[in-house]
């Protein structure tokens, strides 16, 4: 005669069992966002491990932005994220679309909005994606050395995002998406401004 299990102890098993598999997910997870700090995914990306598992590797996205910034991993990076989308915020910076085609043309939403009842958006403004964090390097910056300069200014679709102190530019956290734009017309060499993955602060 088999023993019955007591239905306390079943509980008790089915909550160990359960955050054990926690514990696998959380310890994946943390993982490949450290691994993540390498690159920058497209607006509105699912978190990465989200993004991996949905992502058909289809390339919509890549086509899809007029901008051509959207580009696949390479293979080098691991066969688990080869061909996923990232942007490229080296050579140029997301242009923020006002029909944001990329996420459009992601069929498997691996790019997905977030759903209404999660957004809270003030009357009159648009919604906007982080993406990354950028920051000013002031060692780089050619008005913090002296020389007026100017270039970035009118670069950032985001309001408040890049303020100006007198000649000099500064970024406002508080509403700075991360979009590359500002480096982009960036002209001092190297750019005078940093674009970092915002799993990179996480993992440091």
């Amino acid at each position: 005669m088999v023993d019955e299990i007591d239905p306390s102890r079943r509980a008790f098993f089915r909550r160990a069992a359960g955050k054990a598999a926690e514990k696998v997910v959380e310890h994946a997870q943390a993982k490949i966002e450290a691994r993540a700090t390498r690159w920058i995914r497209p607006p509105f990306a699912l978190p990465e491990l989200e993004f991996i598992l949905a992502c058909t590797r289809c390339g919509d996205c890549i086509e899809a932005c007029p901008h051509e910034v959207l580009f696949p991993l390479a293979a080098s990076f691991g066969a688990d994220v080869a061909s996923t989308a990232a942007l490229d915020v080296l050579n140029g910076g997301c242009h923020l679309c006002e029909d944001w085609p990329c996420v459009t043309a992601c069929e498997p939403d691996a790019l997905i909005f977030p759903p209404d009842n999660q957004t809270e958006i003030p009357s009159g403004k648009r919604l906007f994606p982080k993406l990354a964090h950028a920051e000013i390097i002031s060692t780089e910056c050619l008005p913090y050395q002296g020389p007026e300069c100017g270039a970035c200014e009118g670069s950032c679709p985001v309001p408040d995002a890049l303020v100006w102190q007198a000649t000099k530019p500064t970024i406002n956290m508080a509403y700075c998406v991360g979009c590359g734009l500002c480096r982009e017309a960036c002209i001092a060499n190297p750019p005078a401004i940093m674009v970092q993955s915002l799993n990179k602060n996480k993992h440091e």
